[in-house]
């Protein structure tokens, strides 16, 4: 019962943790995709014939470097929890379980039949 508290806890921490680091992923993107753009705009940083808006391709990068953590914390790492590992864990387990009695089966028919 101890064990199962001190997992849900644990749980809860990793979860907070992920989610904190992801709204400071957030707003730094805001605060430098905001510096990328005045950087680029008013001060001219980087500007060249070939491409003066290179801030735009940097920002839109960067928003879907943002969307992939987004989608980790909060539908892969949602769903892809302990129990779902310890739920992979015991159907390998049965799978390997079964295969090992279906190898000892045949071992004990071919030996059987040798005899």
């Amino acid at each position: 019962m101890e064990k199962e508290v001190h997992e849900q806890y644990e749980y809860a921490r990793r979860r907070l943790r992920q989610k904190k680091i992801l709204y400071f992923h957030f707003v730094f993107f805001l605060i430098g995709s905001l510096f990328l753009f005045i950087a680029n705009k008013f001060f001219g940083f980087g500007v060249s014939a070939t491409e003066p808006n290179w801030c735009i391709w940097a920002i839109t990068i960067w928003f879907f470097i943002f969307i992939l953590h987004f989608i980790k914390v909060y539908i892969t790492d949602r769903f892809m929890n302990k129990r779902w590992e310890r739920e992979q864990i015991d159907r390998l387990v049965a799978l390997q379980q079964k295969r090992i009695s279906q190898l000892e089966s045949k071992v004990n028919e071919d030996t059987d039949n040798k005899i």
